[in-house]
């Protein structure tokens, strides 16, 4: 067993994850850009580290969970994490980052004869914290199999292809996510102004076609108003932007994805990016003032 296991991130998904870890009696060593943030972690546990690359140095498996590719990109090369990383160590990257940068950061780490593995998740925070998170892996069959025990501590993870497969299938979990958010909220928005009780629609439709984790779970928060963040809607506009960018470098076009990225790009830019992501019903709301809500 693992000796020394290193997470970057202690925000909003980083901090359940790194519960779940503990809970499971690895030994961790956290870093974080705010170190606030870890505090909590600290007490049950885990060790704290003043920078990324303290963090990664004697580990066997460095987990980041961050907000972007290009944070990625700054702890592994300024931050000094691909240095410090000891051969033969396994990297897991479970931020969700476009997959040209994971296949980037993969044949950095390769080089260094680090394994490397592109591993998001789906499953927002009640997911990360109850340890049942979906997880997309990309890279070589024998780097998934050595990952298995942080995995099975966070949830099930699919072997999904080589580097770069896992931040596609994450690109592929937003698109429908992001899609069928906004269908649930213009059909909530549409019961409500033709009259019908929209909470009643919603249980009606519940077990047929219709049914979807979207309309269990963000139905509920819609109907509830309850848009405090479990995924931000600046993190799933980011999630179909690098969607549209993987679509246009293969050639592929995406009309719902794109009608779906411009209603969130207009809702983050009138201040909505930290809201939970069903709360673009809002943003409809306000295209629809006639409509009672």
């Amino acid at each position: 067993m693992w000796n020394k296991i290193a997470l970057l991130g202690t925000g909003l998904m980083g901090a359940p994850m790194a519960d779940r870890l503990l809970a499971a009696g690895m030994p961790l060593t956290v870093w974080n850009r705010t170190p606030q943030k870890a505090n909590a972690l600290l007490a049950r546990g885990a060790q704290w580290a003043v920078s990324p690359a303290e963090a990664v140095s004697g580990a066997q498996v460095v987990v980041t969970m961050l907000a972007d590719g290009p944070a990625v990109r700054e702890v592994l090369t300024n931050g000094g994490v691909a240095r410090a990383m000891e051969a033969g160590a396994l990297f897991v990257d479970m931020s969700s980052i476009p997959p040209e940068m994971a296949r980037e950061h993969a044949k950095i780490l390769t080089s260094r004869t680090v394994e490397a593995l592109d591993a998001p998740v789906s499953g927002g925070v009640v997911g990360a914290e109850n340890g049942t998170l979906a997880i997309m892996a990309g890279g070589t069959p024998e780097a998934f199999h050595r990952a298995q025990p942080l995995f099975v501590a966070l949830g099930k993870a699919t072997h999904v292809g080589p580097a770069g497969s896992g931040a596609l299938a994450k690109l592929a979990n937003q698109m429908i996510v992001g899609v069928t958010i906004g269908a649930v909220a213009e059909a909530l928005l549409l019961m409500a102004a033709g009259g019908a009780d929209p909470a009643a629609v919603r249980d009606a439709i519940r077990g047929g076609f219709a049914e979807s984790r979207v309309l269990e779970l963000h139905g509920a928060r819609m109907l509830e108003r309850n848009f405090v963040p479990g995924g931000r809607s600046a993190t799933q506009l980011k999630d179909l932007e690098s969607a549209l960018n993987t679509a246009a470098l293969v050639g592929v076009e995406l009309p719902l994805t794109l009608r779906s990225t411009q209603l969130y790009r207009d809702f983050v830019r009138q201040g909505g990016g930290d809201l939970d992501h069903s709360a673009l019903l809002l943003a409809l709301e306000k295209t629809n003032p006639l409509a009672e809500h």
